[in-house]
């Protein structure tokens, strides 16, 4: 199989990983920047090139890029799709999932357990759009935040309405959603690859804050996810359209609750905390899955007959 990983950085726990699975099982795998790829697109079919050379015969492809540049590499990623690659993550599916609100939709609209959520854009709405959620805490979300930033939590109506006011200002996306008291600062991650979970862990958040992510000092250990929990899981990356997916739950009174299903998981949390190999995982299903796109012939030199 030969591979391609869209990365920015090579150093990257998540991309050296990867590379590293890769090589160990006999695979051809290249790190590309999505930044520096570009495109021809015509009728008569798409082209692609990086850094003055020909992008040629790509297995698949693995999307690891932030979001600061998920428009353009999406549209790499939809390029190598175009160019017959298998992408676990369809460029469709990477979309949906980097937009909160629509992964929400789409979610909820399939029965999947959530915590409420609401959205409204003028700031006339503003009290009426909290009094659907119901009284605080809430937690206050930008739409396309990863890692926890931009996630803030409102104890008293003024405070929301503060916070609302002032990401209005900004011109920023956001949800507000309720807060799940009963969580207690913890939340799952399920590790979803093809049609099963293949590793899990508990994130607690530390001291003095309700956000559970490694980045924000969340503590990670290893957890045996129940079967409804691994079910909703598995089922939220299929909604979206993921192959593979982080996709976070939170344990509350009424089951599990989805908080979000992420397109380009980390692997060094858990990897670390199940003692697991993710990334193997990762690049075993992409073996099974790939068909092996045709390689440009090569013209043998022309005998001159000496």
């Amino acid at each position: 199989m030969k591979l391609a990983i869209l990365s920015r950085n090579t150093k990257l726990y998540s991309t050296r990983r990867l590379v590293e699975a890769a090589r160990q099982r006999g695979h051809t795998v290249r790190v590309l920047d999505p930044l520096r790829c570009y495109m021809r697109i015509s009728s008569d079919g798409f082209a692609m090139r990086y850094k003055g050379k020909p992008i040629e015969a790509y297995d698949a492809v693995i999307p690891r890029f932030a979001a600061s540049v998920t428009r353009y590499g999406n549209a790499v990623l939809h390029q190598f799709e175009q160019m017959g690659s298998y992408a676990p993550n369809p460029s469709a599916a990477f979309a949906r999932a980097r937009d909160k609100l629509r992964c929400h939709q789409l979610l909820a609209a399939e029965g999947i357990g959530l915590p409420v959520t609401v959205f409204g854009d003028n700031p006339d709405d503003t009290d009426d759009l909290l009094a659907m959620l119901g009284p605080p805490p809430h937690v206050i979300k930008l739409n396309e935040g990863m890692q926890g930033a931009g996630v803030m939590l409102t104890e008293k109506p003024s405070a929301s309405r503060g916070v609302v006011e002032a990401l209005r200002g900004l011109y920023a996306n956001f949800l507000v959603q309720e807060f799940i008291a009963e969580a207690q600062g913890a939340d799952l991650r399920c590790f979803v690859v093809g049609d099963r979970v293949l590793g899990a862990m508990q994130r607690q958040a530390p001291a003095g804050d309700f956000r559970s992510n490694l980045h924000r000092g969340g503590i990670a250990t290893a957890v045996e996810a129940t079967a409804d929990e691994c079910a909703v899981a598995v089922r939220a990356a299929k909604v979206v359209g993921l192959g593979i997916a982080g996709v976070d739950l939170i344990r509350s009174a009424r089951g599990p609750l989805v908080l979000e299903v992420n397109a380009s998981p980390g692997l060094e949390g858990i990897e670390a905390a199940t003692g697991l190999d993710i990334a193997g995982g990762i690049v075993e299903h992409l073996a099974a899955h790939v068909r092996p796109v045709a390689r440009p012939r090569r013209r043998r030199p022309v005998s001159n007959g000496n």
